[in-house]
């Protein structure tokens, strides 16, 4: 199988703010970063995660509150089936 028909991996990627920064009650833990992903269903509209990210240099980096930000979601092939009434993309 060359590259042309090697499969890839399917994403999409939605916008997000930073609405606060979570310190953790453990002092050694680290704090989360509260993000509302835009277009996502109300009750699910919020994630967290560890607010320790990399800049280009490899330095650590931190969000701040009112930060936009992108959230991707990124499946690898093996994860991913083709949706009915889904017709592949002419190039």
């Amino acid at each position: 199988m060359d590259k042309a028909d090697a499969p890839e991996t399917a994403s999409v990627t939605m916008p997000g703010t930073v609405q606060k920064i979570i310190k953790n009650p453990h002092p050694d833990g680290p704090e989360k970063a509260e993000i509302s992903v835009d277009g996502a269903d109300d009750l699910y509209r919020e994630i967290r995660i560890e607010n320790t990210l990399q800049n280009e240099k490899g330095e650590e980096v931190a969000l701040k509150p009112g930060a936009e930000v992108n959230v991707t979601v990124e499946a690898p092939p093996e994860a991913i089936v083709q949706k009915e009434n889904s017709k592949k993309k002419e190039d």
